[in-house]
This record gives C-alpha cells, sequence and structure tokens, in this order.
C-alpha cells in the first residue's frame, strides 16, 4: 500500500513568542518547503497556547486545557519543525516549558521526526541553542537528521522582501532538510504498514 505525501502531517513551531520574531519568519520557509511537497501542515503558537509554567502540582487531576491540546497536536504529527531563538546561548523559555509540558507523564514526541534550525540577528546563528535542543529531542527519542543544519546569522539583514533566504545557499539547504525528513517519514510509515 502506498502512502501519499499529503498523508505526512507536520507541526510548525516558532520557539519565540515576539510577533516580528526572525524566527517565524524563517519558519514560514520551511513551512513552504513543506507544502510544495504535499505536507499537510498545522502551526502552534505559544503565544496563543499560553501553556502555564511547568508545574506537576497544576496536573494533579489532570493536565491544565492548554497542555492537553498542545500533546494531542503533537500526537497527530509526524514531524515538528522548530524554529528557535538563542537566548543565553540556549533555547527560550516558553519554548523549554512547551517541551516539558510536552514530556509529563507521556511523551508526545516519542517516535516523531524533527527539523530544527534559528535565525538570530547574531553572528553565531543560534547554533549554540540547536546545539541544546538537539540534546533534549534526542533524549526524548525524536529523530533530527544530523545534516544539513540551518543556522541563519545576521538574520535582521538575511531575508528579502518576498520572505525568502538572500543567502540561497541557505535557502536551498532548508528546502534540503525539509525533503530529506520527510522522505524518510514515508519510508518509515511504509515499513510500519
Amino acid at each position: 500500500m502506498g502512502i501519499e505525501k499529503s498523508e505526512v502531517r507536520v507541526l510548525a513551531i516558532a520557539g519565540s513568542l515576539r510577533s516580528a520574531s526572525l524566527n517565524k519568519k524563517a519558519l514560514q520557509i520551511a513551512k513552504k518547503a513543506a507544502l510544495d511537497f504535499g505536507a499537510s501542515i498545522n502551526e502552534l503558537d505559544l503565544k496563543v497556547l499560553d501553556l502555564p509554567m511547568f508545574n506537576e502540582d497544576l496536573a494533579v487531576n489532570q493536565l491544565p486545557e492548554s497542555v492537553v491540546k498542545m500533546k494531542s497536536e503533537i500526537e497527530k504529527s509526524d514531524v515538528i519543525i522548530i524554529a528557535t531563538p538563542e537566548y543565553n546561548n540556549s533555547i527560550p523559555g516558553p519554548l523549554k516549558n512547551a517541551i516539558d509540558w510536552e514530556s509529563y507523564k507521556k511523551n508526545s514526541f516519542s517516535g516523531k521526526f524533527a527539523i530544527i534550525f534559528g535565525a538570530s540577528a547574531g553572528i553565531f546563528g543560534t547554533i549554540r541553542a540547536q546545539l541544546h535542543l538537539r540534546q533534549i529531542l534526542t533524549a526524548l527519542n525524536v529523530d533530527i537528521l544530523p545534516q544539513p543544519q540551518i543556522f541563519i546569522r545576521l538574520a535582521n539583514d538575511a531575508f528579502l522582501e518576498d520572505g525568502s533566504l538572500a543567502d540561497q545557499q541557505v535557502m536551498t539547504q532548508m528546502q534540503t532538510l525539509v525533503r530529506k525528513t520527510l522522505e524518510l517519514v514515508i519510508q518509515k510509515k511504509r515499513t510500519e504498514h
């Protein structure tokens, strides 16, 4: 039985809450690449979701409603795309908080694929945050391709008016990373059927 590209479900998450986030811009590029591939896309906005700070006391009887919604979206997805900024050499608090809730009681990320990248106004382009995020997700049994790694540095000047990246090499790497990951999902689904 063949697996259709449209059966690949992608969930896109920007680690930044800022409205004019460079990572939200970068996320649009990855979403377009996934749509061009033929996958179905959903986006989870951490600002709108408004998760409480992780606290086991809040989940004594049941998980908070926003956590249940997030876990449901993750469980329905095959691939999680995460665009993360870098704060103090790591991922931002809201993203880490979401991951902590997501893995509480039942790890909804387990067995999923992830695509991670980031945009930063600095010269390092979120390299340290991505290293930390990769470590966290690997501990949660998430598959992440080792290459290409996407670091959008000096990002205030990295985007063209149409939303694409001025650096065509990075743009191509982003499209390649998305395509290769989605192809792996299809291969995995075929072996499971």
